[in-house]
């Protein structure tokens, strides 16, 4: 009476099971390829060099005549005090 009770296993048949293979299509791809942008990635990063550079060259620029300010005001002043 408290014993369970298992439930029937299904009784599979006894014929030879044949396995299919299906071949999976090429997933499409989800929007459009990004070929075409590669040219304009390919500038816009071009460009960002192209400026990086240019403002490198502005700062050298700016320090090299904050030096040569300084140096010709000493050697002004020091001219002046003699």
């Amino acid at each position: 009476m408290f014993r369970p009770q298992l439930p029937e296993a299904p009784h599979l048949p006894t014929s030879t099971i044949t396995a299919q293979h299906q071949v999976q299509a090429p997933m499409p791809s989800a929007g459009r390829p990004l070929t075409p942008y590669m040219g304009a990635v390919a500038a816009v990063v071009v460009v960002g060099i192209v400026l990086t550079a240019l403002l490198a060259a502005v700062a050298v620029t700016a320090v090299s005549v904050a030096v040569a300010a300084v140096v010709l005001r000493s050697l002004v002043s020091s001219a002046n005090r003699r």
